[in-house]
């Protein structure tokens, strides 16, 4: 079965710069890491269950803490990763957007490996607003193709 991912990629302009909120990955694996270690907001969804834009809302919600900008929210395309999975990303204008009293979501794991102990992490450990080009290397491979389409957006 196609694993599918939905996201939202709220953008805004400040000072003429197109910057868009993005958010470090939590846990030990990306606690060191900066290139490629971002993310657009987002995670999986069932598609007979949920649709790819309310999943894009509810998990800005889980992994935020905070209500998205309210839409209309704008399908940017679906982009296929390396693995296989299928990320759908919509875009939101944040202009006015306070990305402010984040409360991350958080996950368990083993950790440290084989050592037989869970742990809680957050699911992202902080979230910010770039400019597009400093998000381009900072974006994690698959999801950089949703650069490309937010600036057409102001083309």
């Amino acid at each position: 079965m196609m694993i599918r991912s939905a996201g939202l990629l709220v953008h805004r302009r400040a000072g003429g710069v197109l910057e868009v909120l993005i958010a470090h990955m939590g846990g030990p694996f990306w606690a060191r890491k900066d290139e490629g270690a971002w993310s657009i907001p987002k995670g999986e969804f069932d598609p007979e269950t949920e649709t790819a834009v309310d999943a894009a809302v509810r998990e800005f919600r889980e992994e935020l803490g905070i209500d998205p900008p309210a839409g209309p929210y704008v399908e940017l395309g679906t982009w296929a990763y390396a693995s296989g999975k299928r990320v759908s990303v919509f875009a939101a204008d944040g202009t006015g957007f306070a990305a402010s009293d984040l409360a991350f979501g958080t996950f368990e794991m083993e950790w440290p490996p084989r050592s037989g102990r869970r742990a809680e992490f957050p699911e992202v450990d902080r979230a910010e607003w770039m400019p597009v080009d400093a998000a381009r290397t900072r974006l994690v491979k698959g999801q950089r193709p949703a650069l490309d389409a937010v600036e057409a957006l102001g083309s």
